[in-house]
C-alpha cells in the first residue's frame, strides 16, 4: 500500500493535469512533452545511456509519449510507459496510435510503486516524476529490481535547497504536495538503496536558461490573454524562486551492480 500522502491518480487529474493544462504544457515545452527541455533535452538525456538498439527501457511517468516515441524512432529501443494520469495516457495512446510505433511502444496506467516486473529492463527512464513520490526509499528499492544487472537508472527531478525556504516556496510546494530533495540528498538516497555509479548533478542553472526560453514560447501562445498572463506569472515565480536557490533541478544516473560487487556506490556529487 502507498502511503497517505503519496499522490494519487485523482489529484493529478483533478489538478495540476486536467486536460486542458496538459495541453498548455505541451505548447510551451513542445509537441509530445509537458517536460523541461522538451525534445532536445530528451535526445540528449536518452543519448546518454548509450544503449543497444533493441534495449528495453522502462518510461517512468510517460506523460505525453515524447520521450518514447523518441526512444523507438531516433534510437531503436523498446519502450513501456507507464503513468498515473488518466488523462496524460489517453493523449499518448491517441499520439501513438499515428505514430506506426506500436511494435517498440506500449503505454499503460501503473503506479511505480507497484511494479512488479523483476530484472526486466536494461533502462529506466524518468523526467521530472519523482518530486509527486513520497516514498523515495520504496521508489528506489522497486525501480533497482526492475532493472537487470548493470541496468541504467536516469532522471531529472525537481529538487530543493536547505531550508528554511521562503513563505512562496514552501506555499507552491505544499499546493502540489510535491516531496523534494536536494540533488545531494538524492544521491544519497540511490546509494543507500544499493545503486552504484551514482552521480547527482545540479542543473539548476540549465533550468534557469529553459524557463528564459519557455516565456519567450509563452508570449507567442494563441490563447485568451488572461491564460498567457497566468502562465506568464507562473514561469516568472519559478525563476525567482531558482534565483533564491530555493528551486533547484538535478540530473541523476545510476547503476544496478551484481549483489558481490565491489564498485563505489556514490562516485560524485556535481553542484
Amino acid at each position: 500500500m502507498t502511503k497517505p500522502n503519496d499522490v494519487t491518480q485523482n489529484f493529478l487529474d483533478s489538478s495540476q493535469y486536467q486536460t486542458q493544462s496538459i495541453l498548455q504544457y505541451e505548447a510551451i515545452y513542445g509537441e509530445d512533452f509537458v517536460s523541461p527541455g522538451g525534445r532536445a533535452m530528451a535526445i540528449e538525456m536518452i543519448g546518454r545511456l548509450q544503449l543497444a538498439p533493441g534495449s528495453r527501457v522502462l518510461d517512468v511517468g510517460c506523460g505525453l509519449g515524447g520521450s518514447a516515441f523518441v526512444m523507438a524512432s531516433e534510437f531503436g529501443l523498446r519502450v513501456d510507459g507507464i503513468d498515473l494520469s488518466k488523462n496524460m495516457l489517453e493523449i499518448a495512446n491517441q499520439k501513438l496510435r499515428t505514430r506506426g510505433l506500436t511494435d517498440q511502444v506500449r503505454f499503460e496506467w501503473g503506479d511505480c510503486l507497484q511494479l512488479h516486473r523483476t530484472d526486466s529492463y536494461d533502462a529506466i527512464y524518468s523526467r521530472d516524476v519523482f518530486l509527486h513520490i513520497h516514498d523515495k526509499t520504496r521508489l528506489f528499492s522497486v525501480l533497482k529490481s526492475a532493472l537487470r544487472v548493470g541496468g541504467q537508472l536516469l532522471f531529472t527531478d525537481y529538487c530543493c535547497g536547505p531550508k528554511p525556504w521562503s513563505e512562496d516556496f514552501t506555499a507552491y510546494v505544499a499546493n502540489r504536495g510535491y516531496s523534494l530533495h536536494s540533488p545531494e540528498e538524492y544521491g544519497r538516497l540511490l546509494a543507500q538503496a544499493g545503486f552504484s555509479q551514482v552521480v547527482a548533478e545540479d542543473v539548476s542553472a540549465q533550468f534557469v536558461e529553459i524557463l528564459r526560453s519557455d516565456l519567450d514560447r509563452i508570449g507567442a501562445l494563441e490563447v485568451e490573454q488572461s491564460v498567457r498572463d497566468k502562465l506568464e506569472h507562473s514561469w516568472r515565480q519559478k525563476l525567482a524562486r531558482s534565483s533564491t536557490g530555493d528551486h533547484r533541478w538535478g540530473l541523476f544516473t545510476a547503476v544496478k551492480q551484481p549483489r558481490d560487487s565491489n564498485s563505489p556506490n556514490h562516485t560524485g556529487e556535481t553542484t
